[in-house]
């Protein structure tokens, strides 16, 4: 069983910044090896993928509505991958979910999500 865990979730105001955080573990699997993506959805609307990096932290890319503020990060060592978050805006308010994936594409069918931490941005 794979379990994704996020964590760092919370509410802060409309140009700080927040780093959230996950870990992905299971019996049998060495995560490391695997890409890691972050995504985030609101309420009504499609899950949105934001921000992707290779099983080797060297590689990644991002959404349109988050380069150049969001960076993601990786601790091959440690096994956490990070989301920091610069110059949040409301809009940016969303449960934010991370995946382990098959391959290094957001759009990936194959993975494993976590259920969320969610972030809260107010003007």
């Amino acid at each position: 069983q794979v379990r994704v865990t996020e964590s760092g979730g919370g509410s802060v105001q409309t140009g700080e910044s927040l780093t959230i955080s996950c870990t992905a573990s299971g019996t049998g699997h060495v995560f490391d090896d695997w890409p890691m993506a972050w995504y985030r959805q609101t309420p009504g609307k499609k899950r949105e993928g934001i921000a992707c990096i290779s099983w080797s932290g060297h590689e990644s890319y991002y959404a349109d509505s988050v380069e150049g503020r969001f960076t993601i990060f990786r601790d091959n060592v440690k096994n956490i991958t990070y989301l920091r978050m610069n110059n949040l805006q409301p809009e940016d308010t969303a449960r934010y979910i991370c995946a382990v994936l098959g391959e290094y594409d957001m759009r990936a069918e194959f993975g494993y999500w976590g259920q969320g931490t969610q972030v809260t941005v107010s003007s």
